[in-house]
């Protein structure tokens, strides 16, 4: 049974269903990035350019009471360029720190696979810490703080892949498709309107305060878990990692307790989204791909046979009892 909608739900229902109309054909990734803010976490995406992960984070920005910047990660990028430096004063002798954009409340990572490694560290490291260290000071950063990184799959001559300890720091990996053929003409019919002055931009029906955010947050862990459905969160996390047969095959190392923690935040963040007071094991399963694709590692064998780790999730779901 549903509970009673709350003033927060229906805030955060509002604005989904407002970018649904500004990105067309992307629900998945638009649910996916509400869930990250409302769980505190960060997001990766993965898909081909041009299907509005840009946009997606930008419009998120204008429904949200906070500052936005985007970073276009190339391979002369330096640390300081993401976390700030220090700047000396020549009127009194003194250095003072310059925040650099990762003090943003969103802070879109276009292509964070095109930096070096020391770059895509010092952004990770500030995910990871909720801080920046320069010399002796350390910064906190704000309270809301949502990093969203993409990462283009076709072309990967110049990139630097994301460790897998760095991997782990992200709540979810998501992948996005091509839209489908209705929606690819909604989109041409919107763009067609917009450039030629028809129709004006909507504007989102309010901005969610960050407040607002703080407390979907409480209500999301408030959301009811039966000791069944937690048990087979723990028990989907422990099979990765004693993985048997088929599954054993194919995995290397399993998930870390944080893929523990972002199973069952996702899978509440998920039953709050649709207005339920519990949690199923339906949400777990919906999620699990997400969490879990970037947290396995893959054995040798698995990967010249061509498997993915969406295909291991998918051996993992069917392995686990329901219950």
């Amino acid at each position: 049974m549903n509970a009673a909608e709350t003033p927060h739900q229906r805030k955060v229902r509002d604005v989904t269903g407002w970018l649904t109309e500004r990105i067309i054909g992307q629900h998945t990734l638009l649910q996916r990035l509400m869930m990250a803010l409302l769980c505190g976490g960060h997001l990766l995406v993965e898909g081909a350019p041009g299907l509005a992960k840009t946009r997606a984070v930008k419009e998120l920005a204008n429904a949200v009471e906070g500052d936005f910047h985007r970073i276009q990660f190339t391979p002369d990028l330096l640390p300081s360029d993401i976390t700030g430096t220090e700047v000396f004063r020549p009127e009194d002798g003194s250095f003072k720190f310059q925040p650099g954009p990762v003090f943003h409340n969103l802070l879109l990572a276009d292509e964070v696979n095109r930096a070096p490694a020391k770059v895509q560290s010092a952004l990770l490291e500030a995910m990871a810490e909720h801080q920046v260290s320069v010399g002796r000071q350390t910064f906190p950063l704000p309270e809301l703080f949502l990093v969203m990184a993409t990462q283009n799959p076709i072309e990967q001559e110049g990139t630097y892949p994301l460790p897998e300890a760095q991997l782990d720091r992200f709540l979810m990996h998501a992948r996005v498709d091509y839209p489908s053929e209705a929606a690819e003409t909604e989109i041409l019919h919107l763009v067609r309107q917009e450039t030629g002055g028809r129709v004006e931009p909507p504007a989102p029906p309010h901005r969610l305060s960050q407040d607002d955010v703080f407390t979907a947050r409480r209500e999301i862990l408030g959301i009811y878990m039966a000791e069944p459905v937690e048990r087979y969160i723990v028990a989907l996390i422990m099979a990765t990692r004693e993985a048997r047969g088929e599954l054993g095959d194919f995995l290397e190392f399993g998930a870390s307790p944080r893929g523990t923690i972002a199973l069952d935040q996702c899978a509440r963040a998920l039953a709050w989204l649709e207005g339920r007071d519990f949690v199923s094991p339906d949400d777990v399963q919906a999620v699990a791909h997400d969490v879990l694709r970037h947290r396995l590692i893959l054995t040798f064998d698995a990967e010249a046979q061509g498997v993915t780790s969406d295909r291991v999730v998918d051996l993992l779901l069917d392995q686990v009892p329901v219950p």
